[in-house]
């Protein structure tokens, strides 16, 4: 990732991921940047690497070699396939992963091509996954006093979004042969399951309107002032709704275009229909809500310019929000984690820069 940082905007994502973070530079091809690496296993909780599986093995710095130094470390690796299988040396990346997990093939509109989804989330979905493997592995260290080796794919992690489309193929008696449905569904529930299920568009826009359930789809005949709906057979469960979905949709259609889209997010939610209007990125980044919360906070990266930096989205009770650094120079931590911490002499890092292990 840092490499992408000279490329347009692949700057701000190794920003915004990297706040509080220290940043050192290590070899690992060297004899003696691999015993740096190992006197810092002696010393840490956890490591975490993503590179293929076997490359920390093949460099003499693998789990069993970590684990004899420091009975209690875990080391946690998130690669795109595994350590195991056939797939276990293919190369991997969130789009890789989108195309051959299924989730590209689910993503689009019945009529296109597969779609990548815009937001990467197999990588954010392993990195999720593998927090949770992390954790619990330190809590079960709390019990044994020992470590252990954790692992998430990526491929296993995404399979579980895919619940809805696979319901419907299920459903649709398709046990490994070949799919006859459409996969792609667009805008509408993936497992065909809901309706209204959308994104239609107001005068100024586009909102996002569903009912899953009774009770919401009878709120919103209410609101719309087509009661008759409500109460209208064809239309009194989820399953005939969305089997009806091109006549619902019509009629929410017609109702969402009077308004604009804002103006309709205030005449729906009190009514507790789950809605949203479809904002941008600027809306985003701008969120009143996400600023309160601190979760986000603008900042001016020495490096990048003003940008709305992201805190972790997980909250614990009497936690007190941590003051955002920007995101580090390669190397900048050199001197503070080898030296303050490991103890290597200011002498022995000048020799260790000028023979390029560090």
């Amino acid at each position: 990732m840092r490499q992408r940082t000279l490329i347009g905007g692949a700057a701000l994502p190794f920003a915004m991921l990297n706040s509080n973070k220290q940043a050192v530079t290590l070899n690992l091809k060297t004899k003696r940047g691999r015993e740096i690496l190992i006197d810092m296993a002696c010393r840490a909780d956890v490591l975490l690497e993503n590179f293929l599986p076997g490359k920390l093995d093949k460099l003499g710095i693998g789990y069993e070699v970590l684990r004899e130094v420091n009975p209690r470390i875990i080391v946690a690796s998130g690669s795109g396939y595994g350590s195991t299988g056939p797939y276990r040396e293919y190369p991997a990346m969130d789009i890789s992963i989108q195309a051959m997990s299924g989730a590209m093939a689910v993503t689009g509109f019945p009529d296109g091509p597969p779609t990548k989804i815009g937001p990467a989330l197999c990588d954010f979905s392993c990195g999720v996954h593998l927090y949770g493997a992390v954790v619990t592995a330190l809590y079960e260290r709390e019990k044994t006093g020992h470590g252990q080796k954790v692992e998430v794919a990526m491929l296993d992690a995404i399979y579980f979004s895919l619940a809805s489309s696979l319901g419907l193929y299920f459903a649709s008696g398709n046990y490994g042969g070949a799919v006859n449905f459409p996969q792609r569904t667009g805008n509408t529930h993936s497992g065909k399951a809901a309706a209204p299920y959308s994104v239609y568009e107001a005068s100024d826009g586009h909102i996002a309107i569903l009912c899953t359930n009774n009770k919401h789809w009878i709120s919103l005949t209410k609101v719309m002032g087509r009661e008759e709906l409500g109460l209208d057979p064809r239309f009194d469960t989820p399953k005939k709704r969305a089997n009806l979905s091109h006549e619902v949709d019509k009629v929410v259609s017609h109702y969402a275009a009077k308004y604009k889209r804002d103006e309709l997010f205030s005449i729906l939610s009190p009514h507790h229909i789950p809605c949203a209007p479809v904002r941008d990125l600027a809306e985003i980044t701008n969120d009143p809500h996400l600023h309160e919360r601190g979760m986000l906070e603008w900042m001016d990266h020495p490096k990048y310019g003003r940008i709305a930096a992201a805190r972790s989205p997980l909250r614990f009770e009497n936690q007190e929000l941590t003051q955002l650094k920007p995101s580090a120079e390669l190397g900048e931590h050199n001197q503070e984690v080898y030296g303050e911490w490991l103890g290597i002499s200011k002498e022995e890092l000048e020799r260790l820069k000028l023979e390029k292990v560090i």
